[in-house]
C-alpha cells in the first residue's frame, strides 16, 4: 500500500507540472494550446481527473473514482494510437507535455487499476464510467453543430473528427461511446479476474 502512495504522488505532481508547461506554452507538442484554452482537450481534462483521482485516493482511497478516470484515459490511449496517430503523425502525438499526457499516465493508470485495486468493479461503475466521455462529447459536438467546423485559427473540431462530414462527426461520438464502454468492461474484467486468481493463490 505505501508504494501505491508514492505512484499517485508521482501521478499527482507529474500531470500537475505537464499542465504548466504547457499553459506556459513551454511544451513543444502538437494538439495543445496555452492557458486555459488547453482545457478544451480531452486529454487535459481527463489527466486532470487521474490527478484529482489520484489526490482523493491518497485523502479517502476512492477506488471508483479511480477506476472512471483510467477509463477516460484508456479512451485517450487508444484514440491517439488508432485515431490521431494516423491522422497527424505519431511524432507529434508523443513528444513534450503529450508523451506522459497521451503514453506514460495512461499505461500508468490502467496498470494500477487492474494489479493494485482490491475494488469490485460494478456494471454500474461500468455504465458511470462514460460519463465524462458523454458529457465532453455532447459538448465537442454541440458546439460544433452551433457554431460550425471553423477554420485555422478558430478551428471547432481541433480533433479532426468531423472531417468527413456531420455525419462522420456523429458516427465517430458513437463509436467513441461504444469503445468507452468496451474499455471499461475489459479493464472491469481483467481486474476481477486477477483479484479472484490473486485470492485462490493466497
Amino acid at each position: 500500500m505505501k508504494y501505491r502512495k508514492y505512484l499517485n504522488v508521482f501521478i499527482f505532481v507529474i500531470v500537475i507540472i505537464n499542465w504548466i508547461r504547457m499553459m506556459l506554452g513551454l511544451s513543444n507538442t502538437g494538439l495543445a494550446s496555452s492557458g486555459f484554452r488547453s482545457l478544451k482537450y480531452f486529454t487535459v481534462l481527463s489527466n486532470l481527473f487521474e490527478a484529482y483521482a489520484s489526490m482523493m485516493w491518497l485523502y479517502k482511497k476512492d477506488e471508483k473514482l479511480k477506476y472512471i478516470a483510467s477509463v477516460s484515459l484508456s479512451l485517450t490511449f487508444i484514440t491517439v494510437v488508432l485515431f490521431l496517430g494516423p491522422l497527424f503523425g505519431y511524432r507529434i502525438m508523443f513528444i513534450g507535455s503529450n508523451f506522459w499526457f497521451h503514453l506514460i499516465i495512461p499505461i500508468i493508470a490502467v496498470m494500477e487499476v487492474i494489479f493494485l485495486s482490491k475494488y469490485t468493479i460494478s456494471k454500474k461503475d461500468n455504465l458511470f464510467a462514460l460519463m465524462p466521455m458523454f458529457i465532453y462529447g455532447l459538448f465537442y459536438v454541440g458546439n460544433i453543430f452551433i457554431n460550425g467546423v471553423g477554420s485555422w485559427p478558430n478551428i471547432n473540431d481541433w480533433y479532426g473528427f468531423f472531417t468527413w462530414g456531420y455525419t462522420g462527426g456523429v458516427v465517430v461520438f458513437v463509436v467513441i461511446s461504444l469503445a468507452t464502454y468496451f474499455m471499461g468492461y475489459v479493464i472491469k474484467r481483467v481486474n476481477n479476474k486477477y483479484d479472484n486468481y490473486i485470492n485462490k493463490t493466497h
